[in-house]
Order: C-alpha cells, then sequence, then structure tokens
C-alpha cells in the first residue's frame, strides 16, 4: 500500500525535502518520548477522536428518535385495529347523547339501548382522528394503556353510595331526559 508521504510526492504537493525533514522530526519526537517516558499530545488526533465521539453520540440520538416514532407509530396501528375491530354501532340514533371533548360539548346521536350502555360505561367514547367510535370498555381500557388522550368519555357505574351525600333518597328516575 503506498503511504501519504508517497501520494504527497507523487502529486507534486510536497518535495523530497520536506518530506526528509518532517520523517526526521518525527522520529526525533519519537526518540525524545522513549526517554523521558511521555507522550507528545497531537492535537489533530484529540480533535479527531473528539469529532468521531460527537459523531457517535449524535447517531445514537437520532437512532433513539427513530425508534421512538417507529414505536409511537406502532401503538397508533395497534390502536387503529383495536377500534376497527371492536366498534359498535350507534344504532338508528335519534336520541341525541351529550359529551365533552376537550372544551367543546359535542353530539352523538344514539339509540335508547346504545345510550343505556353508555350511562351504565359498557360502551366508552373514542375519539380516532376526526372519527367518533363507541368500543366496550375492556378495549377502551387498552387504548388507555396505550394513549389515554383517545378516550373521550369513560361512565363508571357507580354502585356504591356516599354515606354523606344528602341526596341519597332522592334517585333520578330512569325515563329523565334532559
Amino acid at each position: 500500500m503506498v503511504s501519504l508521504q508517497e501520494q504527497l510526492l507523487k502529486a507534486g504537493l510536497v518535495d523530497k525535502n520536506k518530506a526528509k525533514r518532517a520523517h526526521q522530526d518525527k522520529s526525533k519526537q519519537k526518540k525524545v518520548e522513549r526517554r523521558t517516558g511521555t507522550q507528545s499530545i497531537d492535537e489533530a488526533r484529540l480533535a479527531a477522536l473528539e469529532t468521531q465521539q460527537k459523531n457517535i453520540e449524535r447517531t445514537r440520538e437520532l437512532n433513539a428518535q427513530r425508534v421512538a416514532a417507529a414505536n409511537q407509530k406502532s401503538i397508533m396501528a395497534q390502536i387503529a385495529q383495536m377500534v376497527q375491530q371492536s366498534r359498535q354501532s350507534k344504532g338508528a340514533g335519534d336520541i341525541a347523547y351529550n359529551f365533552t371533548h376537550g372544551k367543546t360539548i359535542e353530539r352523538l346521536y344514539v339509540s335508547a339501548a346504545v345510550q343505556s350502555h353508555l350511562i351504565a360505561g359498557r360502551l366508552v367514547i373514542i375519539r380516532l382522528g376526526s372519527a367518533t367510535e363507541l368500543v366496550p370498555r375492556i378495549v377502551a381500557d387498552k387504548i388507555a394503556e396505550r394513549d389515554p388522550s383517545l378516550v373521550v368519555r369513560v361512565n363508571k357505574a357507580s354502585t356504591e353510595l356516599d354515606e354523606d351525600d344528602p341526596y341519597a333518597a332522592f334517585k333520578i328516575p330512569d325515563d329523565l331526559m334532559w
């Protein structure tokens, strides 16, 4: 293999005297290092190593970002698949079911059976993109583990009564529409 010194000589960038002087200086420096037992600091080598370490660290960060983006995409695909497989029909909706999404109140037209399932907490409202879907509570719990921001409305079935509730004696009728 041809050395860098020979390549520079062939290219005409360095003459023989400069190459010879550089070789002599290098051998003298090595001789002094052997005698004193110290090593000279090669700034170019240190700079190259530092640059290499920075590049390695930057590559690691970029790879971590790519892996995180791929994981997020995978999670969103899993959620979309779960919603697609287990979404429930809203029924031939003539009853307006109001719920809050963020700071807005939205309306979903459902059947009476679906409304009772929503009130009881057996069905949950999921917002995937611009679509509003109804899924069973078990699926909604799995979705909430992956991304809780997609679960819009969860009614908890409350069977226990608070002892200090002043309105405990006043039950809400099932047919009350507001």
